[in-house]
């Protein structure tokens, strides 16, 4: 089955071009970092799950079932990731500065989505917003901004 989605998302890539396949590569490195916020929590739940899949939506417009596979699909490519390295230099080529730190909000969000925050989440985003440039200060401002108005 996930090949099935990785096909699905090769296929769609071959296209009308570079543009799509540019579109779904920053779908999966966002949503991947995002996947990945959400199994640095030992306890994972349903909480961040569904905090992922809405920050997605929220950031991308996709389907429902376009949503599903970016999941599916970003959650067995974080389980086959040994960095983080692809996927932030994704996000550094395409993105903003401020879609960076909203990037790195997003994160937060994630982690504050089960009502606690856990040391390897705060590693975790702390590492990859160091990767995007995110300054520290813009790093607390983003915490502080998901904690005051995130799902938790």
């Amino acid at each position: 089955m996930l090949r099935l989605l990785k096909d699905l998302f090769d296929t769609a890539a071959g296209a009308p071009g570079a543009v799509r396949h540019d579109e779904h590569t920053v779908h999966l490195a966002t949503a991947v970092l995002l996947v990945e916020v959400m199994r640095a929590d030992p306890l994972l739940g349903e909480p961040e799950r569904v905090a992922v899949v809405a920050a997605l939506q929220r950031q991308f417009g996709l389907a429902d079932d376009e949503l599903e596979r970016l999941f599916e699909l970003a959650h067995e490519t974080a389980r086959g990731a040994n960095d983080f390295f692809r996927f932030t230099s994704t996000i550094n080529d395409r993105f903003s500065h401020e879609e960076k730190v909203h990037m790195v909000e997003l994160m937060w969000t994630v982690a504050y989505a089960d009502g606690h925050l856990d040391a390897h989440e705060n590693h975790l985003i702390s590492k990859v917003a160091g990767l995007l440039h995110v300054t520290h200060g813009e790093y607390i401002a983003a915490k502080l901004h998901a904690k005051q108005f995130g799902p938790a």
